[in-house]
């Protein structure tokens, strides 16, 4: 390598070859792969006894890594640490300057918020020392996660079965799930009716328009039927009254566009509408802001970096998409001034928020460059953006109030005048909403009513939801748990350890997951509180500031945890999970009988001499759909991570090959995908 050349390390070998390009001939640009050094897994690396000293060493397989760029450290004019620009990234350029034995003074730290040649070159323009700060935050969160992962999981190991796990995070989010269910084996439901009245409402136009409203007060007070009874006598009242236009309220009502996308909110609305997992969703945003390959543009960061809680967009930016609204959409699409979001309590606001890198790149302008997947996530956070920065949707509201004294039917309806924002873009939810009515009769108090019909309709209080991957992430930051990088690998192992099934997007915890949540309370009840978990995450915010040092974060919380785990492996009893017995021969054997167990992806069939015989079955269960191949019924069974495979019977085609995942199976139930349907998903 030529003395003139300055060397810039990365993390990712994929954008490695595009910054190269950026900075040109003089510049040297070479991957990481990520962390060089970390903690021992053979052992725990912390010593409590000798002020919590961390023994790092070098990761297996990144010998021949340092080696190299040992070598051209050696050569190179200037060195550039542009790991990624967070608390982790942080640390991995302090771990190459140890490493790499780079004297402090002396090596440059840059960041890279999006991977565009103005923003690379500007990056190297103006580096800066490395922030000891960020990676004494770093290494306290390392050290708290050791500790509590390390101390607690060898406890389970040898109290309930090997394999098992704690964390500081995972097991609060798990307990979560856990405590959820019980909200649901507990609830009770309680009866209530609903009335509704068809009414004829005349216009002043001369013409009846017809209308279904609700009962909305009885008697002078607000209506609450509890049971058969009462709706009868509510039917009565209605029937017997003449009824009229009492009250007419119309009024404008304003929607406001939901802000840009942050980590978290962009794992919600990719697993709301594109039925993504969180981790697949952060895979796919990785290689969008590592940078995609355009053609004759070369390699391009189409998205600014994807682990962020701020909602703050830069005035480049903001110049940027008010143009290309303005251009796509006509000037009534734009505000007067670009528009402002507040982040919520506590977020960090080092970044901007996820945004595409030049708004004036339309997803369907380099739709072919890309992964269908790819698309699909790009679409999504470029007409985020675009709609942040649009006029609000406007609405005409009206509301009757339709009855005679103590009895009042209510009926709401709406039109949109001006779409605004929502002319690309709708937030989604994890709930059904309900239908609104569009109609909008023009009437005045007084105006006669006809009724034309009575319903009453029963129902049930409902029980609190189960939580989804988007609900379970927005339930942890709102309580301030964890931070963007944790949400997805969080979830990923709770699923993986067997505690937690994904169950049409549905998070249920298993029994397994019911019974280490249930120790964890008993023993570690101070560490699995979300309180706790948000306080620990509220220490490591001050170790960034530079408020704390990262040491007194471990000294305050070693000592009392120590006493509950001595009081642990004092006082918990061995646990033997019982294996359930199905009656049945084991057909390898011929000796054992074959029992139910449960497992690391959920229950499973196996003989009961195991280690003898190895014998084992996959327990799979009926659903509602049919195989679009061939008609015959469709079953589903756990595999690795948790997930659900769905797979013919092969009752009717002893050959039939169908199997797929949550997304197809959806599509059977509701009678959505036959074979045609399913030719054009294996085209996808």
């Amino acid at each position: 390598m030529s003395q003139a050349r300055k060397l810039v390390i990365v993390e990712s070998p994929a954008k490695a070859h595009a910054i190269e390009k950026f900075l040109g001939r003089t510049y040297k640009v070479e991957a990481s792969q990520g962390h060089v050094r970390d903690l021992p897994k053979s052992r725990i690396g912390i010593d409590p006894d000798q002020a919590f000293q961390m023994d790092y060493i070098t990761i297996h397989g990144k010998g021949d890594i340092l080696a190299k760029l040992r070598k051209q450290v050696k050569t190179a004019k200037d060195v550039y640490l542009a790991t990624d620009p967070d608390r982790e990234g942080e640390a991995i350029s302090w771990h190459l300057a140890q490493a790499l034995k780079l004297d402090p003074e002396q090596v440059k730290r840059v960041e890279f918020h999006e991977i565009t040649k103005k923003a690379v070159q500007n990056a190297v323009k103006n580096p800066r020392r490395i922030d000891m700060d960020l990676v004494d935050a770093q290494q306290a969160r390392r050290a708290l996660d050791r500790l509590v992962g390390y101390k607690i999981s060898p406890l389970l190991w040898a109290k309930v079965r090997k394999g098992l796990s704690a964390g500081r995070v995972q097991s609060v989010a798990t307990r979560m799930i856990v405590e959820r269910e019980q909200e649901i084996d507990a609830f009770v439901p309680e009866e209530y009716w609903d009335i509704y009245a068809d009414i004829a409402v005349k216009c002043l136009d001369g013409k009846s328009v017809p209308l279904r409203a609700k009962l909305s007060q009885l008697k002078g007070r607000k209506a609450k039927i509890a049971d058969k009874a009462a709706a009868q006598k509510a039917e009565q009242a209605i029937r017997k009254a003449k009824l009229s236009v009492l009250n007419v309220k119309t009024k404008e009502r304003l929607k406001s566009p939901p802000a840009p996308f942050t980590t978290s909110t962009l794992q919600q609305e990719a697993s709301r509408k594109l039925n993504y997992t969180l981790a697949r969703s952060m895979q796919i945003a990785q290689g969008l802001y590592e940078g995609i390959d355009l053609g004759k543009a070369g390699i391009q960061g189409l998205i600014t970096y994807m682990r962020t809680d701020s909602v703050r967009v830069g005035d480049d930016a903001l110049a940027a998409v008010r143009e290309a609204i303005a251009q796509g959409y006509g000037a009534e699409s734009l505000p007067n001034k670009p528009r402002t979001y507040k982040g919520r309590s506590g977020a960090q606001d080092a970044h901007e928020a996820i945004r595409p890198t030049d708004p004036a790149r339309t997803p369907d302008s380099i739709k072919s460059f890309l992964s269908r997947e790819q698309y699909a996530l790009y679409k999504l956070i470029y007409t985020r953006f675009l709609a942040s920065q649009m006029a609000d949707a406007r609405y005409n509201t009206l509301t009757l109030e339709i009855g005679e004294d103590g009895l009042v039917l209510r009926y709401y309806g709406e039109h949109k005048v001006f779409a605004g924002f929502t002319a690309i873009y709708e937030e989604g939810s994890d709930e059904a909403s309900e239908k609104v009515d569009t109609k909008m009769p023009a009437c005045e108090a007084g105006s006669p009513a006809t009724l034309k019909e009575v319903d009453a309709e029963q129902r049930f209080t409902q029980p609190p939801t189960r939580y989804t991957e988007a609900s379970l992430v927005k339930a942890l930051e709102e309580l301030g748990i964890g931070r963007p990088s944790t949400y997805a690998p969080t979830v990923s192992t709770i699923v993986a350890r067997g505690y937690v099934s994904r169950e049409k997007k549905r998070l249920y915890p298993t029994e397994l997951g019911r019974m280490v949540t249930g120790l964890m309370i008993d023993y570690f009840n101070n560490v699995v509180t979300t309180d706790f978990t948000a306080r620990m995450e509220n220490e490591l915010d001050r170790v960034e500031a530079g408020e704390k040092g990262w040491k007194s974060v471990l000294e305050e919380f070693y000592p009392d945890f120590e006493k509950m785990l001595q009081r642990a492996e004092q006082d918990i009893e061995k646990i033997v999970i019982e294996d359930i017995p199905t009656g049945r021969t084991c057909p390898l054997c011929d000796k054992g009988e074959l029992v139910i167990r449960e497992g690391r992806y959920g229950k499973f069939i196996a003989c009961s001499t195991y280690p003898e015989c190895k014998y084992t079955e996959t327990i799979s269960e009926p659903t509602k759909a049919h195989c679009p191949k061939c008609g015959s019924p469709v079953r589903s069974r756990k595999i690795r991570r948790g997930n659900l495979l769905y797979f013919c019977d092969k009752t009717k085609d002893p050959d039939c090959d169908f199997a797929g995942f949550d997304l197809f199976i959806e599509l059977l139930e509701d009678d959505l995908l036959g074979a045609e349907g399913l030719a054009t998903m294996d085209q996808m």
